[in-house]
C-alpha cells in the first residue's frame, strides 16, 4: 500500500517547485478548460502499444492547498495527507478492474540522496513529462518526432525495476486548488463588477507509462480542469479515471 513519506532533501523541493513551475506555465491557457491530452507510443508497425506485464504505483507526487482571497495558494496538510491514501487506491481499483497484474506500490524513501541513481530516474521522468506536453501539443510538434509519443528514460530505469521487481511504472503528479470563501466572493465581485474571472481553483495533474525494461514512455496523460475534488472517494475515483484516460490495458 502507499504511503505518506515523502522526500525529505531540500533539493527535492527545489525540484518539485521547479516542475510545478513549468508545469503551470504550460497549462495556464487551458485551465479555463476541461483539458485532458493522452498519448499512447506505438510499435514498429505503427499499431498502439499495449501493456503486457505488472505495473507498480510510484508514490504520487500530490499537494492539494487553498486559493486565499487574494490569489495566493496556502497549502492544507490534512488535505494532502486525504488525497495520497485515496487517489492511489482509486488507481488501484482501475487497474484491478482490467486484470491488470500490480505489485506493492514504490514509497521514495525520505533518505534518498539527490544524487541516487532512483532519484535520477524520478528527475529525469518530470523533466521528460515536460517535454512531451511541450512537444506533442498542435502546432508544436519537433520535426523528428511528430505527433508519435517517441521519448525514453534511458537504461538507468533498470535500477526502479531491480527495486521494485514491476515491468512498468506509473508515475503521477498532481496540483488541486480550491476556492475559498473569500476567493469566492470575490470572483462574483469581479464578474458583477468588471465583467471578468479573477479565477479560483484548478485541477492540474501529470501521469506517464514507463516500461522498464526499455526505459521507453509508453503512455502519457494530462489533465487541467477547474473542476474535481481529491478529498472524498468519489472525487478520487473520479480523477483517476481522468488521469487514467487511454491507459493502454
Amino acid at each position: 500500500m502507499s504511503s505518506n513519506r515523502r522526500l525529505h532533501p531540500t533539493a527535492s523541493r527545489m525540484r518539485q517547485r521547479w516542475f510545478l513551475v513549468a508545469l503551470l506555465a504550460l497549462s495556464a491557457p487551458l485551465t479555463a478548460l476541461a483539458y485532458n491530452q493522452d498519448r499512447v507510443a506505438t510499435d514498429g508497425a505503427g499499431n498502439p502499444i499495449h501493456i503486457h506485464g505488472s505495473v507498480v504505483v510510484i508514490e504520487p507526487d500530490i499537494e492539494l492547498s487553498e486559493v486565499l482571497a487574494g490569489g495566493v495558494q496556502e497549502p492544507r496538510k490534512e488535505w494532502t495527507e486525504t488525497a495520497r491514501r485515496l487517489y492511489p487506491a482509486a488507481v488501484h481499483e482501475r487497474l484491478r478492474a482490467a486484470n491488470t497484474p500490480q505489485l506493492p506500490d514504490f514509497v521514495i524513501p525520505k533518505d534518498l540522496a539527490p544524487d541516487a541513481r532512483l532519484g535520477q530516474v524520478i528527475r529525469l521522468n518530470e523533466a521528460v513529462s515536460i517535454s512531451v506536453l511541450n512537444y506533442t501539443s498542435p502546432g508544436n510538434y519537433l520535426a523528428t518526432k511528430g505527433k508519435r509519443l517517441d521519448w525514453t528514460l534511458g537504461p538507468g530505469v533498470a535500477e526502479l525495476r531491480k527495486a521494485t521487481g514491476a515491468d512498468y511504472a506509473l508515475f503521477t503528479y498532481i496540483r488541486d486548488s480550491y476556492t475559498s470563501s473569500g476567493r469566492a466572493a470575490l470572483r462574483v465581485i469581479g464578474l458583477l463588477l468588471l465583467g471578468g474571472d479573477v479565477g479560483g481553483g484548478a485541477q492540474i495533474g501529470v501521469t506517464t507509462l514507463v516500461d522498464l525494461r526499455t526505459g521507453q514512455v509508453v503512455w502519457f496523460d494530462f489533465l487541467a480542469k477547474q473542476t474535481g475534488d481529491l478529498r472524498d472517494p468519489q472525487g478520487a475515483a473520479a480523477t483517476a479515471a481522468n488521469m487514467l484516460k487511454g491507459l493502454p490495458l
